[in-house]
């Protein structure tokens, strides 16, 4: 017997006047759930008032002043008077190449950080290796290296290969490897074991446990991840290339010292532009992969 939704409204609200009723005697009854434990009473004011006395502390350290801001605000709107009306200044071209290298760049990294790190997560995952040891190493290598930022690793692979798209197709790699092993690695072990062990009573190695068990349940949502690092790395080639790895960031840079804010707003714009239709075709490629939605 099905029950209508208007019937269940009118049966809670009586529910609730019941319980304001004989709210002494709830209170009689069910004591230390009105009653909250001194505990429960400091962690929830401590925490807040510590939260908020890290943030005064910080912003003195760091000098943060609103009068500041207030003060620079107009240099701010005199930066963007200056870049407008947005203009390649006959640059279009080379700007269009550059921004091309930069999608080169994020791609390629991503790639290769992808196709290295998927292997290597299953030595972290611990429903495939069941060592502690081996695992453990595997991760903590994952946190160290992802620990260090792109930028970071750019200015190490600047000075090992030299200037150029090639020192920023490491740096990406090296960073998403980090990144790319740890999510790898966690999509593994939340998989159902019993995929698995149905493999295993059909008398299966563990080679077709991994190939037949695990992978058609990971594969979607690591690619969903990739497709997402890729647009996140277009933004990251962008940013490298200001230390000399390659892409659209060199001119970024140089243009800006000269202040030819015209062409900075042009440049600004193809990469927003870009970086928006990136982000759309992603989107449904992602939903699409994991079956929420349909390309076309």
């Amino acid at each position: 017997m099905s029950v209508n939704a208007p019937e269940i409204a009118p049966s809670a609200g009586r529910l609730r006047a019941a319980a304001l009723a004989d709210l002494g005697g709830l209170r009689d009854r069910h004591g230390v759930h009105f009653r909250p434990s001194m505990r429960r009473r400091i962690l929830a004011i401590g925490i807040p008032l510590v939260l908020i006395a890290l943030a005064i502390f910080a912003m003195v350290v760091l000098n943060f002043s609103l009068v500041r801001i207030l003060n620079g605000l107009h240099r701010l709107g005199q930066f963007a008077i200056l870049m407008m009306p947005p203009e390649p200044q006959g640059r279009f071209v080379a700007f269009s190449i550059a921004l091309g290298e930069t999608l080169g760049i994020a791609f390629l990294g991503t790639l290769v950080a992808a196709v290295l790190a998927f292997p290597v997560a299953f030595l972290a995952a611990k429903n495939v290796i069941p060592n502690i040891f081996a695992h453990f190493a595997v991760r903590r290598a994952f946190d160290v290296i992802r620990s260090v930022d792109t930028l970071i690793w750019a200015l190490m692979w600047i000075n090992v290969v030299g200037l150029g798209p090639f020192a920023g197709v490491l740096a990406i790699a090296c960073s998403d490897f980090g990144s790319f092993g740890k999510l790898f690695s966690e999509a593994i072990e939340a998989t159902d074991g019993k995929a698995v062990e149905g493999v295993t009573a059909s008398g299966g190695s563990k080679l077709h446990q991994v190939r037949f068990g695990l992978l058609p349940q990971v594969l979607p949502v690591i690619a969903s991840q990739v497709l997402y690092f890729f647009e996140s790395n277009t933004r990251s080639a962008t940013i490298i290339g200001i230390v000399g790895a390659g892409g659209v960031g060199a001119y970024l840079t140089e243009l800006i010292r000269v202040l030819e804010l015209q062409q900075v707003a042009f440049l600004i714009l193809m990469i927003l532009v870009t970086v928006a239709i990136i982000d759309f075709i992603s989107s449904k490629l992602r939903l699409a992969i994991i079956g929420k939605a349909k390309i076309v």
